[in-house]
Parts: structure tokens; C-alpha cells; sequence
């Protein structure tokens, strides 16, 4: 069985609700996956716009996620505690899930989540990584991977 992800909250090829967008309550949508490969030691997750102006802009990137979680709750913000979940810096400066946010009128754009197990229980990266850094990272250890891609726009 292949590695799946699925958000409750949108369609695969479908519009990202506002509410999960910078404009809107900035809230991470629910994300649930199925299929992790037996070794998968833990997952990482990235969220990246490959359709930026400035080039793939980095969302948001989550990893050392245990191999037993089967997604990320709605408004997953890592908050401190055993539980805690590793994240990167993302484009905006912000080690924390931000959402959409194209310029206003620049069209359509595709944002991918993409999952990954990997062969590792952790990834060594430093600290303050980009969300980039942590997908490069990761692709190294990666087992299998699979993407979900949401669409949004902000009219001119």
C-alpha cells in the first residue's frame, strides 16, 4: 500500500479554504495520512508554492514526526512539551505553519504538502533550517513520498 495524504479540509487539486490562508485565521488545515512503509523510523512534512514570483516559497515544514501519528490535527502549532514537534523557519521568518498568501491578482497558485518517511528517527538539522533545508535534508532518508496540492488565489 503506498503512502497516502489527505486533507478533510480540501480536495486533492482543490481550493484551500481561506481560513487556512495568512488572509484568514492562519491555521494549519488537518492533514492525515495511511500507508507508512514498514522501517519508517519518522515523517516530515512540507509545504512549499513553487509558484511565487521570487521562485518555491516555503510554507511550512514539520519533522521527527513519530512513524505512529497518522496526521497532524487542524491548527497544529508544535507547542512545547514531550510532544513537541520540530519546525522549521519558513519563508516569512516564522518557525510555524503560515499559509497562503500569492500577491493579490498574480493567479492561481499550487501549494504541494508533501509527506515523507524516512529511515531516520530524526533529521540533523540545525536549528533555525529552512523549510528547503529540512526537505533536502530529508530526501536523503526518504523511504517513500507522496503530495497533496491545494490551490489558492487572492483576486486583484
Amino acid at each position: 500500500m503506498p503512502l497516502t495524504l489527505i486533507s478533510p479540509a480540501f480536495p486533492a487539486g482543490g481550493k484551500i479554504p481561506e481560513k487556512y490562508a495568512r488572509d484568514g485565521q492562519n491555521v494549519s488545515p488537518p492533514l492525515k495520512w495511511s500507508g507508512v512503509p514498514d522501517g519508517t523510523k519518522s515523517l516530515v512534512l512540507v509545504v512549499q508554492d513553487p509558484d511565487a514570483p521570487s521562485g518555491t516559497f516555503g510554507h511550512w515544514a514539520v519533522f521527527n514526526i513519530p512513524p505512529d501519528a497518522g496526521g497532524l490535527a487542524e491548527a497544529e502549532d508544535g507547542k512545547p512539551g514531550p510532544s513537541a514537534l520540530r519546525q522549521a523557519t519558513n519563508d516569512f521568518g516564522n518557525a510555524n505553519y503560515d499559509g497562503p498568501q500569492p500577491p493579490a491578482g498574480h493567479g492561481v497558485h499550487h501549494y504541494h504538502f508533501r509527506l515523507a518517511a524516512l529511515d531516520v528517527p530524526s533529521l540533523g538539522v540545525p536549528g533555525q533550517a529552512g523549510v528547503h533545508q529540512v526537505w533536502k535534508q530529508a530526501q536523503k532518508h526518504a523511504l517513500q513520498e507522496t503530495e497533496l496540492v491545494g490551490t489558492y488565489e487572492r483576486p486583484a
